[in-house]
């Protein structure tokens, strides 16, 4: 095995070309459709997302408190962007909220607020990460099928006329385009087949599997439109890009934002709720990306706040969606071998170039390509070994991660946290109870002794000792190992010294008097 220790990490020409290259080549086919489909939800262009997501990757890489994390417009603000364009007015003033939110993110850096990242339990990350992965493979079965109703990159369990991901699923199941699970099946084949081969030959080691699985999907439906009519996949099943006469063409359809729409509140409300919900989920995936990190370093999640201020205000000028670190992206990158930050860099490049260059070659790949590979990332993310290992560490551990999981795929990333975060501070809680005092008599002699702080979490286990103590009883209640006790846990006692005399109770404190109040 290569020792992590010795290997250069930094980013260089040779794991530009052997590592960080290859990765960001991969990621720009995973975040291609993506950014696609939350502009398309979002009621924008379609060219915004993919402005967002070059600024993600050219931009926000350059800044970022972490070497692996991939920016870029996220499925988790549709519906707060959809709500701002229409309440706003026009998209050119709620680019103007865009600009705000980024600055908005830059004061949050500069404050160091970021450090809320650090009270999210360990089991709720890798619920958030177990629970993204779910969720990805369950939303692009649909896709692996054929049926292409959804953009790719909705993440919601409950979808637009009623329906749900399962009742998608089944629906899928029901009318598979049989072109589209052959390429399918054929793609998971060539993955598992790609994986086994790199072990053996270095050129398998350099061409990544993703991008072979693409290249088969656009020839195997070119074949069936060549042989077997029946079985082609029609335009409706692929990458819907937009095509650009010329480059010139292309940068002509960026947009700037109105800033006379400054004075209208909607738009600071919404620059606010960007900045938030935006830096919020920011700062999640930046703590997922750490935990993905095969070299296991540390990230600045003031530094990343930073960056993605930066870049939502580049964003905002120039017609682009809102941007935040984006877990499905940067676990692609990861799976694929990423290093640095460069393959995010390569991956916005690549975007950027293939846009302008040759938008009419990507527009023959198929969506059921795409969606196997999203389906091995996000497998990759819920490996049932995962489970097994955090069932082992007790239910403390797997009540606030499954129910993490559970939110994330039935709510949305946000609300499964705070589930998950919840019952967290619920466990800590209830162990807390148990552990601040503890009790030992010697017949009617009983000595209370506070091992550790206590405050009011440890109200009724203070009261439920004191009213089992039986009458006659001498009680010394010893605070020397407390740095702080809690008024409440102090009025306890004092109501209890109250009621001692009629039990006939005798009762001595010890180093007590300098918590009185």
């Amino acid at each position: 095995m290569e020792n992590l220790k010795t290997t250069t990490i930094s980013p260089n020409v040779e794991n530009l070309l052997k590592h960080d290259g290859p990765a960001g080549l991969v990621t720009f086919l995973v975040a291609l459709p993506l950014c696609l489909g939350i502009a398309l939800a979002s009621g924008a262009s379609l060219l915004s997302g993919v402005i967002a997501g070059v600024i993600g990757g050219v931009i926000v890489s350059v800044f970022s408190g972490s070497q692996v994390s991939v920016s870029g417009p996220a499925a988790g603000l549709t519906v707060i962007v959809f709500m701002a364009i229409q309440e706003i007015g026009s998209y050119k003033g709620f680019l103007v909220a865009v600009v705000l939110a980024g600055l908005l993110q830059l004061i949050f850096g500069t404050l160091k607020l970021g450090i809320i990242v650090d009270y999210v339990p360990n089991s709720v990350i890798k619920g958030m990460l177990a629970g993204i992965g779910l969720m990805i493979v369950l939303k692009q079965i649909p896709h692996a099928l054929g049926r292409d109703e959804d953009y790719m990159g909705d993440f919601r369990f409950l979808e637009v006329g009623g329906n749900n991901t399962i009742s998608h699923i089944a629906a899928a199941l029901a009318s598979a385009a049989l072109g589209a699970v052959l390429i399918a099946v054929v793609s998971l084949a060539l993955l598992i087949l790609w994986a086994y081969l790199a072990k053996k030959a270095r050129f398998f080691q350099l061409l990544p599997g993703p991008l072979a699985v693409v290249a088969l999907g656009i020839v195997l439906n070119q074949v069936f439109g060549r042989f077997m009519p029946a079985l082609q996949l029609g335009s409706e099943h692929m990458v819907d890009l937009p095509v650009p006469a010329t480059a010139a063409e292309f940068f002509q359809q960026f947009s700037v934002p109105d800033f006379s729409t400054l004075a209208n509140k909607t738009v600071w409300i919404a620059g606010i709720t960007i900045a938030v919900v935006g830096s919020l989920e920011t700062l999640l995936s930046l703590e997922a990306a750490d935990r993905m990190d095969p070299y296991k370093r540390i990230s600045s999640s003031s530094k990343e706040l930073r960056a993605q201020g930066i870049g939502n205000m580049i964003a905002g000028l120039i017609g682009g969606l809102p941007i935040t670190s984006v877990v499905v992206r940067t676990a692609a990158s990861v799976n694929a071998g990423a290093r640095t930050w460069m393959s995010s860099f390569v991956h916005g490049l690549l975007l950027l170039a293939c846009v302008i260059l040759i938008p009419g070659v990507l527009r023959l790949t198929p969506l059921a390509s795409l969606a196997l590979i999203l389906i091995v990332v996000g497998y990759k993310l819920t490996k049932p070994s995962l489970y097994r290992e955090v069932f082992s560490q007790g239910w403390d551990q797997f009540i606030p991660f499954i129910a993490t999981v559970m939110g994330v795929v039935f709510l949305d990333l946000l609300k499964g946290v705070l589930l998950g975060m919840a019952l967290g501070f619920f466990f800590v809680i209830r162990k807390d109870q148990h552990e601040a005092i503890t009790v030992v008599n010697s017949g009617l002699n009983y000595l209370f002794q506070f091992t550790r702080d206590a405050t009011f979490v440890n109200k009724h286990e203070f009261r439920r000792k004191l009213r089992e103590l039986p009458n006659g009883s001498h009680l010394l209640v010893d605070g020397k190992r407390a740095l702080f006790i809690d008024h409440d846990i102090q009025e306890i006692l004092e109501d209890f010294r109250k009621l001692a005399p009629y039990k006939n109770i005798e009762i001595e404190l010890k180093q007590w008097e300098s918590y009185q109040t």
